[in-house]
């Protein structure tokens, strides 16, 4: 379970952190990332689950969303389905 875990990092440092967290989903080690870069989220994840206001706002695969419905979760502007 990582939290922000690239905030204090500069672009060597995070991609690799990026490099870690692929290298542990290769070996089936499940890895939880919470973040708010979404570069970073868009890069490393398989799935990303929106809280807003302590309840999923959604759940989304990586490769069926983009930054703008994630951000929509984000905002409340897009409503779970």
């Amino acid at each position: 379970l990582l939290d922000e875990p690239t905030a204090a990092l500069g672009v060597r440092e995070t991609a690799h952190a990026a490099d870690l967290i692929r290298s542990l989903r290769e070996r089936g080690a499940a890895v939880i990332c919470i973040s708010h870069d979404m570069s970073f989220v868009f890069e490393i994840a398989d799935r990303v689950h929106v809280m807003r206001l302590g309840r999923t706002a959604g759940v989304r695969r990586v490769v069926e969303t983009d930054r703008n419905e994630v951000v929509g979760l984000i905002t409340g502007a897009i409503s779970n389905d």
